[in-house]
């Protein structure tokens, strides 16, 4: 059996995977079990009310946790898959624990074989937090990854800087990491369309 199913079956049996992504390791559990999203509270220290954004693998399971605008497509379009993370309002599927209370869901498809190619084969999103305890240091390496798990992939050293964090239904940045600068550029181009 090879990492991938290895995974998959523990996210299958509401177990928690430390991943590496295109920015840091993230502590991944299936984003629709109450039970598994229990656990990457539990694991991380998180106080409940703090959301806890998702992976996906493609444009297409985006649109199924969360509302997609033309505005907003016209944004994922330019820098999914990546180190982006785009905040929308999320669709009734989405567990409210995830979205703090807000309504509101944050989603990543990372540009990583690893994450991606796990949540293609398990078919259903996967929680995106980074994998150390709330308030840490963000983990770049598997010695770094400080939290409870069933399953950690070695993906070496990561690059480190955190996703830039965009809300979509503000046109606003809540918080700027890898290619901060561009989506700046982007939200305030006269010739983008207007968020």
């Amino acid at each position: 059996m090879d990492i991938i199913d290895r995974a998959v079956k523990v996210l299958e049996h509401d177990g928690l995977i430390v991943y590496p992504t295109d920015t840091v390791y993230g502590l991944g559990a299936d984003a629709f079990s109450d039970e598994a999203i229990e656990k990457v509270y539990e694991a991380k220290g998180r106080m409940a009310g703090k959301p806890v954004s998702l992976a996906v693998s493609d444009r297409e399971m985006l649109s199924l946790v969360a509302r997609v605008d033309e505005r907003a497509g016209a944004f994922i379009e330019e820098f999914l898959p990546g180190p982006v993370t785009v905040v929308l309002k999320a669709r009734p599927v989405v567990p409210p624990v995830l979205t703090g209370g807000t309504g509101l869901i944050g989603v990543r498809i990372p540009s990583h074989v690893v994450p991606v190619s796990i949540i293609q084969k398990f078919d259903a999103p996967i929680t995106a937090t980074s994998a150390n305890r709330s308030g840490g240091k963000d983990p770049v390496t598997p010695d770094e990854c400080n939290v409870m798990h069933d399953l950690l992939i070695d993906g070496g050293r990561l690059p480190g800087t955190p996703s830039t964090v965009v809300d979509l239904t503000t046109g606003t940045i809540i918080r700027e990491g890898v290619a901060g600068r561009k989506v700046r550029e982007f939200l305030s181009g006269t010739d983008r369309p207007c968020l």
